[in-house]
């Protein structure tokens, strides 16, 4: 692994332990930035780094750290959000794997949306798990969807629109990010 590639991945769990606190809470959940890192990690680093780096955000969150929006360790796991942090791996590697070379707006938002239904696709059952039955506030599907997705789409969809904007220029800054120029024969 490179210096700038190891750097860069440490940077973006250092990022999203940031978004984690530049936050508005609204019920079990905040409107955060981690959705916009996690985004930009997977863009920028690609699917294995991208991944790599929500990993690392994960486990120091995990270990102690209070990088979580609630603070850290192991006793975070019956938190109803931990789902959504467990979903910023597997978010940040389908997002690295669809978004290309990060030129194309367009790709790179539809690499960020699918990257997002895969988050909740993680995030959902564990919130609706902790919710219902450990805690056992017995929500029902609509109540759960709008404790833990439907408040959240608009904003989601602001930042999916920044990453696509900005992805252009940060990755033709990035050596091994830039476009591919065609072959001339």
């Amino acid at each position: 692994m490179k210096t700038r590639t190891m750097i860069l991945t440490a940077l973006f769990a250092a990022l999203t332990a940031t978004g984690a606190f530049l936050r508005i809470p609204i019920g079990e959940s905040s409107f955060t930035l981690q959705v916009l890192f996690t985004c930009l990690a997977g863009v920028l680093l690609g699917p294995v780094f991208g991944a790599l780096s929500q990993l690392v955000y994960v486990l120091l969150g995990l270990i102690g750290l209070p990088v979580f929006t609630a603070g850290g360790g192991i006793s975070y796991l019956f938190q109803p959000t931990f789902g959504f942090l467990l979903g910023l791996i597997p978010m940040a590697w389908v997002v690295g794997a669809l978004a290309g070379d990060g030129q194309r707006p367009i790709r790179t938002a539809v690499a960020c949306l699918a990257g997002l239904a895969v988050l909740y696709l993680v995030g959902m059952p564990y919130m609706g798990l902790i919710l219902n039955v450990y805690l056992g506030k017995g929500l029902s599907l609509t109540a759960l969807l709008w404790a833990g997705m439907l408040p959240f789409l608009p904003f989601d969809a602001l930042k999916i629109a920044a990453v696509a904007v900005v992805s252009a220029p940060l990755c033709r800054g990035l050596p091994g990010r830039q476009a591919k120029e065609p072959v001339q024969k």
